[in-house]
């Protein structure tokens, strides 16, 4: 058995994310998803799991060379799309995208194929309820001389006119 056979037989579960330039029509994103799609299905792989691309702001500018100049973007569609496939699936994927003039930033990467997304959990509130109020105690100053040394029955005193109501 060829160590290329070997590596065919082997199928694992990859996702490939991916983001398309903002300035392809919002119609003609679909046609790029097809292409993604038909290169995994060409590599011999299933799909198993898709996320639908949609325009979003990205957290920091990027930029791509096109031809002789860079060209930033700051918002792009971003989809994702998990697949089974052999071992070569991934490699060949990431060429394709790599080399694809639409898309200016991709991973394919290993997974599994449990669900792997991250539920939105809104935050639990607790209701708290307060049975007594808080009253500001009257302050007396008796000394303006704040670096003088206190003895402990002044400071008694001074705690017992504080907690008393």
């Amino acid at each position: 058995m060829t160590e290329k056979h070997s590596e065919e037989i082997i199928s694992r579960v990859y996702e490939a994310g991916y983001h398309i330039v903002p300035s392809v029509k919002e119609e003609d994103v679909d046609q790029i998803v097809a292409s993604i799609r038909a290169e995994i299905e060409k590599q011999g792989g299933s799909l198993i799991a898709e996320g639908a691309p949609s325009l979003m702001k990205l957290s920091y500018d990027m930029e791509q060379r096109v031809g002789e100049k860079l060209v930033g973007y700051d918002r792009g569609y971003f989809g994702w799309i998990k697949f089974e496939a052999g071992t070569h699936a991934a490699k060949a994927l990431t060429d394709a995208l790599n080399a694809h003039k639409q898309i200016f930033r991709s991973i394919v990467f290993k997974t599994i194929r449990e669900d792997t997304r991250a539920k939105y959990k809104a935050p639990q509130l607790r209701e708290v309820k307060r049975t007594d109020t808080l009253k500001a105690a009257p302050r007396k100053v008796e000394s303006t001389d704040a670096g003088a040394p206190v003895s402990e029955a002044d400071l008694e005193k001074a705690l017992e006119t504080l907690t008393a109501e």
